[in-house]
């Protein structure tokens, strides 16, 4: 078993009317000994912006803003900003994030050159209706039967007309091209999706249709153990380490007491991320203090960012939907842990 240390809470709420039911599920990037953190903040009645402070060093805050830094803009996205995670491609921010508005949770996309200024790009994944999707895939391919569970939506409308799309967020960009194109990951329950694309451009509605219409070869990474039995979703950008991406992501399984988060880690092929070099077969942290089992939603860890500082691996989650945490670890220890799970 891994030595993973708890740091403790990093972030709590406060009387600011943006955060003032919650904070969690902050996008992190690390330059330098400064770290920057892109945080879900709620108010009452399950309104989320993003907030955002500073930390020198991995644990230590020395900024934290006492507004909003992005907040909705457009109808898609009219209730809610949230779970941002961010990574920087050829000299530009990708800080993705799921867009709510009240109906539909879907993947959306701004960039930034400075961190200061962001360009929305809109919704980026699929906005299809459950019975388009079931139109598409084909229900005896491989893997693909679970998709017709009840967890994905079945209405294709509201009862005055506005479109309920199937749900498909946890969009997360690899922090790198691969063979040259912009990969990222996204979720449609249960299992983690992979989009390789030359440019953002080609994301069109006829690019949907043929994927969907190849599903099967886009499923990336699918639940194995009882930890993650009821489904998963990616979490942290992954880590480029000599032995393939370190994947920090979410685990869920159900139990009698309701659902259990928890935190999990794999290695993948750096040249094909489809291709599993190993997993842990437990999760590599899960809830057991106080501000990870009570909270807004009980027993969650929701890793969305993490830094590396002096060889250690931190992560910083969701704790309970009301707080954001770290756990560290050596990531040589976590590598060496993985490697000796290899497929």
């Amino acid at each position: 078993m891994i030595d993973v240390k708890r740091e403790g809470i990093i972030l709590e709420k406060t009387d600011a009317c943006f955060e003032n039911e919650g904070v969690m599920n902050p996008a992190v990037i690390a330059e330098g000994q400064t770290v920057h953190l892109f945080y879900r903040a709620v108010r009452e009645g399950n309104h989320s912006t993003i907030g955002y402070c500073r930390l020198e060093g991995p644990l230590k805050m020395v900024y934290r803003g006492k507004e909003s830094f992005l907040h909705p803009e457009f109808e898609y996205e009219s209730q809610g900003v949230e779970d941002p995670r961010i990574v920087k491609i050829d000299g530009l921010y990708y800080m993705t994030y799921t867009a709510y508005n009240g109906i539909n949770a879907i993947g959306a996309l701004a960039v930034s050159s400075d961190l200061k200024h962001f360009t929305r790009k809109g919704i980026i994944v699929s906005r299809f209706t459950y019975a388009q999707f079931e139109d598409l895939i084909p229900s005896d391919g491989r893997h693909t039967g679970k998709y017709f569970r009840s967890y994905n939506k079945r209405e294709s409308q509201t009862g005055s007309g506005k479109p309920v799309y199937l749900t498909d967020k946890n969009l997360v960009f690899f922090p790198r091209r691969i063979n040259g194109k912009l990969c990222f990951m996204h979720r449609i329950k249960p299992d983690i999706q992979l989009v390789s694309v030359d440019s953002l451009e080609e994301l069109t509605y006829d690019f949907w249709i043929n994927y969907f219409l190849d599903f099967s070869n886009h499923i990336m990474f699918e639940p194995r153990y009882d930890h993650e039995s009821s489904y998963i979703g990616a979490g942290c950008p992954p880590i480029e380490v000599p032995e393939g991406w370190l994947m920090i992501y979410h685990s869920v399984c159900d139990t009698p007491e309701g659902y259990v988060y928890t935190a999990s880690a794999a290695l993948l092929d750096l040249e094909n991320p489809q291709v599993e070099i190993a997993r842990l077969p437990y999760p590599l942290f899960r809830p057991e203090t106080d501000y990870e089992l009570n909270g807004v939603v009980n027993k969650v860890c929701f890793p969305t960012g993490a830094a590396v500082f002096d060889g250690r691996l931190y992560i910083y989650y969701g704790a309970a939907d009301k707080c954001i945490a770290c756990v560290s670890v050596g990531l040589d220890e976590l590598v060496n842990e993985l490697m000796s799970y290899k497929k």
